[in-house]
């Protein structure tokens, strides 16, 4: 009998996945394990691989579809089954001859960076196309999986973008700039010779060239994890009453201890900081360390921070577990290494899950206080503006510039009262004006 392949429940709380892309043709031998679709969860996208070796022999969704998890989304028949389902022949013989003959790793690559195998020479045996071939080519073009999603998408010639990334490297919004700017103005031809000649009086001065109307609009469809996103705010600020409270800390203390470390050669962001202190201040107030589930209130033992890190595409929430028992330099190591992985697109489902408490931190972009929408099914976030020079009062009642930082929480007052998160914001603003709390 032909093998189901089911949409994986890759999560406790997971519905359903949208397939983005199939990595496989119906007739592909595939192995057990081997990849055969990338589907978009509500946190990072995965891969359904093969539960055993067989032919793919019918695909149930299209690319784009959302499907239930545990729903079977192909077959794959075993080698004695696939003569008896083998589809009749095609006739259209220069198309099957068109179509690139490539490696099956050689052609999941290509998809995953949105490479048209057209315009890739194969050096393997009969032309087909390698993993080297694919690599080579995507190296002649830098460009993220975004920018070239993008000009496939518009018919866009990558080679014709200016990149403004590393190394020259196009970026998705050198796409959208390329198809903004207008299109360039026609040459204007010269008139015919008159046919007799003409005088000062008689000159006609030649019209300026037309230049088009830009268009008016760009229409794009919500999907991936724009869409997911979109899905899971809408939903928070629906069905989770927001309080909003905003407290502001005094960062000297913080500022003299990275300036110290920075002198010895180490690293310690605000960001880093933040966590550690929202652990501890958590410990102090376990109301805020919890997750709602429809009408079940789990509150956690244990702190797993999530700090939102910007995507092209979005926002990805990555989690530090278990930041109480971490080290300073440790979450600082954490930081840095989940953040790399988040831009590259590598992150994994236990790295994006299980958190407890989320932070999101826009201060480097400039923003001096906002407000945050609740993460599900966590019960409260911390909204975090950019340290600015204030005058504050000192002892004496003389105004001092001091390094301020705006703290706004978000909270869900169906699990948090306004008193418990006030407590917090209090504890919070005590470990961030005195971080040797951090130790005790």
């Amino acid at each position: 009998m032909p093998v189901p392949v089911i949409m994986p429940k890759f999560g406790f709380t997971l519905e359903s996945c949208e397939i983005v892309r199939w990595l496989v043709n119906e007739g592909d031998r595939v192995r057990s394990g081997d990849p055969l679709c990338e589907v978009t969860t509500d946190k990072v996208n995965m891969e359904v691989e093969a539960p055993e070796d067989g032919i793919v022999h019918q695909l149930l969704y299209k690319e784009g579809d959302v499907v239930p998890v545990t729903e079977v989304i192909c077959y794959l028949l075993r080698e004695d089954e696939a003569a008896a389902a083998a589809p009749p022949v095609q006739s259209d013989a220069p198309s099957a001859q068109s179509a690139p003959v490539a490696t099956p790793l050689a052609r999941r690559i290509a998809q995953s960076n949105h490479l048209d195998l057209a315009a890739v020479q194969g050096s393997g045996r009969d032309g087909k196309i390698t993993r080297r071939d694919v690599e080579q080519a995507l190296q002649k073009v830098r460009a993220t999986p975004a920018a070239r999603r993008l000009a496939a998408e518009h018919g866009i010639d990558l080679a014709q973008v200016q990149g403004t990334g590393p190394r020259g490297r196009v970026q998705g919004a050198d796409v959208h700039a390329a198809l903004s700017a207008p299109a360039p103005a026609p040459v204007a031809t010269p008139p015919e010779a008159p046919a007799k000649p003409l005088g000062k009086r008689d000159t006609q001065p030649v019209p300026p060239p037309s230049i088009p109307e830009p268009a008016e609009r760009r229409v794009v469809r919500l999907e991936g994890m724009r869409r997911t996103i979109a899905q899971r705010l809408q939903k928070s600020f629906q069905t989770a009453p927001h309080i909003f409270l905003e407290a502001t800390a005094e960062m000297s203390a913080v500022a003299h201890l990275r300036s110290v470390l920075k002198a010895r050669g180490a690293k310690l962001t605000v960001t880093a900081v933040l966590i550690k202190a929202c652990a501890w201040a958590l410990g102090k107030h376990p109301t805020l360390n919890a997750t709602i589930e429809d009408d079940q209130i789990s509150y956690w033992h244990t702190a797993n921070i999530g700090m939102a890190v910007a995507l092209e595409d979005g926002l990805i929430v990555p989690v530090i577990h278990h930041a109480e028992r971490l080290s300073l330099q440790a979450i600082q190591q954490e930081v840095d290494r989940l953040a790399e992985l988040a831009r590259a697109g590598k992150l994994t489902l236990d790295q994006v899950s299980g958190g407890t408490f989320s932070i999101s931190n826009m201060g480097m972009f400039g923003v001096d206080r906002f407000t945050a929408i609740i993460n599900p099914p966590q019960v409260a976030i911390l909204a975090v503006g950019r340290i600015v020079q204030q005058f504050v009062p000192d002892s004496e009642g003389k105004p001092v510039l001091k390094p301020m930082l705006n703290l706004m929480l978000s909270a869900d007052h169906r699990v948090v009262d306004g008193a418990h998160a006030a407590y917090f914001l209090r504890d919070l603003r005590e470990a961030l004006e005195t971080p040797a709390m951090l130790v005790w």
